[in-house]
């Protein structure tokens, strides 16, 4: 067999791998579409209940994510460029988020929001309580989102010549100065990638939030809660619904990353 034979074989496993993956997310959802009637799905967009768990779903994951990305970024680059003992230990921590059950997430998490904690006694003495509020929805989202945006970020800043920034020190630039004027924008695909990923998570967390707070309901208790008090059919609307605003918004913010990508 020669060498274009073997190359064409490749090529088709792995054009049958490609599809066979490609098939195994897609099937449940075009299989879920297919099953749902419209009338089903107009119902679910005019249900208060709907829309408002829905909204709470996106706001909340975006400002968590927001919130957290002014502290995660720096130190993703602090981690891209310092080496110190226990880095490897470090990194290891950041990732436990992924790999810990949410559910077991949601109890950490409850321990140190509830009104007896310290942080929760703070929070009540400020008027509010993490439990059942959507502060607490931000903080379980964050929680086990994060991962995504602190590796992306140290990836995109990683890749920056470190050669640029010091010359920008040997300059007199500050460190400040290079961090906002050089690696900033050169790892900002990087970090937009990062921060679409993190919100992207947070909209789908279910085991944290519903510990932490089961009311007010993000949309994916809200559809657990249908589908356990009225079955299948009565769920299909909402996570249809609910399955199409994320996917519109992750296009959107994927358009703008790649437009951000291109203007730099």
């Amino acid at each position: 067999m020669n060498t274009a034979a073997r190359f064409d074989g490749f090529s088709l496993a792995l054009h049958v791998l490609g599809g066979l993956i490609l098939l195994f997310i897609l099937a449940p959802l075009v299989g879920m579409a297919l099953a749902t009637p419209g009338t089903a799905l107009m119902a679910a967009a005019v249900d208060a209940e709907v829309r408002t768990s829905i909204w709470l779903t996106l706001w909340t994951s975006m400002a968590g994510t927001l919130l957290l990305a002014v502290a995660a970024v720096p130190f993703a680059w602090f981690l891209a460029r310092r080496g110190f003992p226990g880095k490897r230990l470090v990194a290891a921590v950041i990732d436990l988020p992924v790999v810990i059950p949410h559910s077991a997430a949601g109890i950490a998490l409850l321990g140190i929001l509830n009104r007896d904690s310290l942080l929760g006694g703070m929070a009540e003495s400020c008027g509010f309580t993490f439990v059942g509020h959507a502060a607490g929805i931000m903080v379980a989202m964050a929680f086990v989102s994060l991962p995504f945006l602190v590796n992306a970020a140290r990836d995109a800043f990683a890749a920056v010549p470190e050669r640029l920034e010091k010359a920008a020190l040997s300059l007199g630039a500050s460190p400040l100065r290079v961090f906002v004027t050089i690696s900033l924008p050169l790892a900002w695909r990087g970090i937009l990638t990062g921060v679409v990923m993190m919100f992207a998570r947070g909209l789908s967390e279910f085991g944290a939030v519903l510990i932490i707070a089961y009311h007010p309901m993000v949309a994916p208790v809200s559809i657990y809660e249908r589908f356990t008090s009225y079955g299948l059919s009565a769920a299909r609307g909402p996570t249809l619904l609910f399955i199409l605003v994320c996917l519109a918004v992750f296009v959107c913010l994927r358009l703008i990353a790649g437009r951000r990508h291109v203007a730099l």
